[in-house]
């Protein structure tokens, strides 16, 4: 028994969970909703994990991929990151190639400015006509 459990106190399997906790893969900020509903945690996990696990990609990929995700300006995951490059690094990946993907990724962060300065430059014309 893994110990993980519904409201009504039956003992639910959760595999995919298992294996992310004994292989270092696990969030502790999942841990409550883990508990509250076991089952939904366990099948989303499961569904995530299935494009790694059809091994598509070689693994140097994968934790480039993952390192992208994590540093992303939409997650910035720090714990995954790191995991990630030092399994990239385990796998032989180079200080450059994960400087290029960080770097890459950083890219997403200039879209607040594509958005923003145009409407600063609206908004700057319109108070500057009714002052």
């Amino acid at each position: 028994m893994n110990g993980a459990m519904t409201t009504n106190s039956e003992p639910k399997s959760t595999p995919t969970i298992d294996r992310m906790r004994r292989e270092g893969n696990w969030n502790p900020l999942w841990d409550t909703l883990s508990r509250w509903d076991p089952e939904w945690i366990e099948q989303f996990m499961a569904m995530n994990s299935t494009p790694i696990r059809r091994g598509v990609f070689p693994p140097e990929f994968v934790e480039l991929l993952s390192i992208a995700i994590d540093a992303s300006a939409t997650h910035m995951y720090a714990p995954g990151v790191r995991r990630h490059i030092r399994a990239a690094l385990e796998l032989g990946v180079t200080r450059e190639q994960i400087l290029t993907v960080l770097q890459m990724v950083s890219v997403l962060g200039i879209h607040a400015c594509n958005l923003g300065v145009p409407i600063l430059e609206e908004e700057l014309t319109t108070f500057e006509a009714r002052s």
